[in-house]
């Protein structure tokens, strides 16, 4: 049996490279609304929530120009934009791999729930995953991945002994430490967390395999 029973994804700059697409989608926004971004566009926006990343790129929390800027996005990347995403190279094999060895998968991601549905079932991927979770698949809205961590234990009867939380981000960290779940930050992807800004207790893996290895290790 593995270490964890139970793991728990991240999905952007975790399991997919979808950057690309999001970057279109936010671009297309922007030109649609005829609104110029205050900041570049760029990979380093990808992975907060749609709402809060519209914000940092208008500066502005004015919420007729917010919900005007995400309905284009939506436009966007809910009919074709989402298939622009691409998995990182192993990371198929590696749910596989996981799965195979008596691993119960599932998602946390900030990323809205429709297009990430839309994603998974694309790769193919949709049932590697026994729960799917985003924040906006509850009314109210989830605050924050910590939350929706919690929650998705909580419903799922999941011990945290038994789970674990991958992902890329000081936030994925953060977010595990919260539920008092152990992380390891895979570091292939564009949020890649830097040596220094790791905490003490996290732990890293570079490839899909390293992560499968480490994973079912024991």
């Amino acid at each position: 049996m593995p270490r964890y029973r139970h793991v728990l994804f991240d999905l952007d700059g975790t399991l997919i490279d979808s950057a690309p697409a999001i970057l279109a989608s936010y671009r297309e926004a922007f030109a649609s609304a005829g609104c110029t971004p205050v900041r570049a566009i760029d990979a380093s926006i990808v992975g907060p929530p749609l709402t809060e990343t519209l914000q940092l790129l208008t500066g502005r929390s004015d919420a007729a120009l917010i919900a005007e800027l995400a309905d284009h996005f939506k436009a966007s990347y809910d009919t074709a934009g989402y298939r622009q995403t691409a998995a990182y190279a192993g990371v198929g094999e590696m749910l596989e791999r996981l799965a195979a060895g008596g691993c119960r998968l599932s998602i946390a991601t900030n990323k809205r729930l429709l297009p990430t549905q839309l994603i998974l079932s694309h790769l193919g991927w949709a049932e590697h995953f026994e729960a799917v979770y985003a924040l906006d698949m509850f009314q109210p809205r989830l605050p924050d991945k910590a939350t929706m961590i919690a929650r998705l234990l909580a419903d799922r009867g999941i011990a945290r002994e038994d789970a674990i939380y991958i992902g890329d981000r000081a936030e994925d960290g953060e977010s595990a430490d919260a539920n008092r779940l152990p992380f390891i930050a895979a570091t292939w992807g564009y949020g890649s967390l830097e040596a220094g800004d790791m905490a003490p207790h996290w732990r890293a893996a570079d490839t899909p395999a390293a992560l499968a290895a480490a994973l079912l290790a024991g």
